[in-house]
């Protein structure tokens, strides 16, 4: 595709206008340069901060340079979609939102306010907002694709690839140099006019559009993200081992959880929200646009003993087209297991109902969820 700049200029613009009216919440475009990253990344892989996650080191630097894994790409649009659920569980949510924007992190009705309740309840499984809807992937990759469509419908044939967490892309640097935001203490993008709930995707390009500024960051002295981690993964600003995060404990590890992290998880069966919740940028979070990310099965107000009672079957079933089913049962139990244990020390030790679904399933047939179950039935005695 050769155009003039004016051509790419107007092509940028309609681009962008086409991904809002699409449900994207802003895109933005950057260029690949990514060598400043290159070090940092191979230092914290060196370190062994990615755990058990494999695939973060198994592309080697690829990671860093999109036309090596695609090879012709010039550009990236960079594209963000906000996950803030429209209805479901989460309508205190979205009242509190529509109400004021600014409304004070703890008054009753606000979005943080309800999750600090929900932590605080030793009966409740807490599943991190993100997840309690449909898979992202699916969503943004769908809307992305249909964005590349559109491209291609107007201007003609083009080389492109279409990503969302699905492959050795550093979208958060490249988002950062975009201008979509910048990253927080905590390594997350964050937008001043949206916080960080939201997903974020890419097309990779080969044509030469104009290229986005970044943004400042506005983080200023504030580390309340640092200071909330349960685990204390957040080893400084912008630095994360990811062996400590609970998103990473109860999602991307197979593994037992380590004993001495098991108490500091709390009732967090699915990711985990802290650093978000208390960020200062989060009053400005918007709710999703789309449907798609309203709660399902109650996984806003589930207690911890109706999840552990669901059979593989029924998780199965359940959590078709759900962000969670990629865990697994197994590694489902493992976290329930987690949380009905920390349920004693919250204020429910020896609850009959929670102690009862531990022994049922005390014989289950993975070793590493007898394991947790065994050391959950513990912490009631």
């Amino acid at each position: 595709m050769s155009l003039s700049e004016s051509k790419l200029a107007e092509l940028a613009a309609r681009i962008k206008q086409w991904g809002v009216e699409l449900g994207f919440a802003e895109l933005r475009i950057a260029d690949i340069d990514l060598r400043a990253q290159e070090a940092g990344l191979q230092a914290w892989l060196d370190a062994g901060m990615h755990g058990e996650m494999d695939y973060m080191a198994s592309h080697g630097m690829k990671r860093a340079r999109p036309d090596e894994l695609v090879p012709g790409t010039v550009r990236v649009i960079c594209a963000r979609m906000n996950y803030l659920p429209q209805a479901g569980g989460a309508a205190a949510v979205a009242a509190a939102l529509d109400a004021d924007a600014d409304a004070d992190a703890e008054a009753p009705g606000s979005w943080r306010a309800a999750e600090a309740a929900r932590l605080a309840d030793p009966g409740a499984a807490v599943i991190s907002v993100y997840a309690r809807g449909r898979d992202y992937h699916k969503v943004l990759r769908a809307r992305l694709q249909q964005l590349a469509d559109r491209i291609r419908a107007e201007s003609g044939e083009f080389g492109y690839r279409v990503f969302t967490d699905s492959a050795p892309v550093m979208e958060l640097p490249l988002a950062q140099k975009s201008g979509l935001g910048w990253r927080g203490k905590h390594t997350l993008l964050i937008n001043r006019d949206g916080g960080s709930l939201f997903f974020m995707g890419e097309i990779l390009v080969d044509i030469p559009l104009p290229v986005d500024e970044p943004v400042s960051a506005h983080c200023g002295g504030c580390s309340a993200c640092i200071t909330a981690c349960p685990t204390q993964a957040i080893l400084g600003p912008g630095r994360l081992d990811a062996r400590r995060c609970i998103s990473y404990l109860t999602i991307e590890s197979k593994s037992a959880i380590p004993l001495e992290l098991r108490p500091l998880i709390g009732n967090r069966v699915y990711g985990c929200d802290d650093c978000q919740s208390v960020c200062p940028w989060n009053k400005f979070a918007q709710r999703a646009v789309l449907p798609d990310f309203d709660e399902r099965h109650g996984l806003g107000s589930a207690s911890l003993v109706e999840l552990f009672g669901w059979s593989e079957e029924e998780f199965n079933r359940k959590m078709e087209g759900s962000p969670i089913r990629r865990i697994g049962h197994v590694s489902w139990l493992r976290n329930l297991a987690v949380g009905m244990g920390n349920a004693a020390a919250a204020g429910a030790k020896g609850d009959q109902a929670i102690v009862a679904a531990l022994l049922a399933r005390r014989e289950h047939e993975s070793a590493l969820v007898r394991e947790h179950v065994e050391w959950a039935l513990a912490c009631h005695r």
